[in-house]
């Protein structure tokens, strides 16, 4: 990644993402530990991340994984801080956890991408400095409140994201069947 980061004159974060945290050892963690210190210096390392919670694919809200999510989460805001560096969040169904972890170890920044909370967490987001993402979710048909909410946020906590081709815009979407 950092090799194709440089190579395009781009950027890229380091983490282990939620949905992979049940095939992730604990080494795993030391590896970003040390792959985080070995390039601090690195101009293009951005963040860390996409770390997070996901609360929306049934084998990972039951224990044992839930509670592993949560070690993931915490261990990389923990680096976060350590390094400096803004998190990207994934928060699927699971921003109150979210925000739990980030009130602990409150990040130098942060994104909520492909946010799809309630106004009242957006404040609390917004509150801790984090930006907000909607990405192509917001243009569906039947994506009211989320387009009411992204209007409610001000210019300056949003970020444009697209999420591609996991999350395409309705205009782009083909469903599996």
């Amino acid at each position: 990644l950092r090799a194709l980061a440089h190579r395009l004159a781009d950027v890229y974060a380091l983490g282990i993402h939620p949905l992979y945290v049940a095939q992730a050892s604990d080494d795993d963690l030391q590896h970003l530990d040390a792959a985080l210190q070995r390039w601090r210096d690195d101009p293009r390392l951005v963040a860390v991340g996409e770390i997070g919670l996901d609360y929306f694919e049934p084998a990972l809200c039951a224990e044992p994984l839930r509670s592993r999510q949560q070690h993931f989460f915490h261990e990389q805001l923990r680096l976060a801080r350590r390094y400096d560096l803004p998190v990207l969040l994934h928060s699927r169904r699971a921003v109150d956890g979210v925000l739990q972890g980030l009130r602990r170890w409150t990040p130098s920044g942060a994104i909520a991408h492909a946010f799809n909370g309630s106004q009242q967490q957006a404040t609390q987001l917004l509150d801790l400095g984090c930006k907000l993402g909607f990405g192509g979710a917001l243009t569906f048909e039947r994506a009211h409140q989320l387009r009411r909410l992204a209007a409610w946020v001000p210019d300056d906590g949003l970020v444009l994201e697209t999420d591609a081709p996991d999350m395409p815009p309705q205009w782009a979407y083909r469903s599996a069947q």
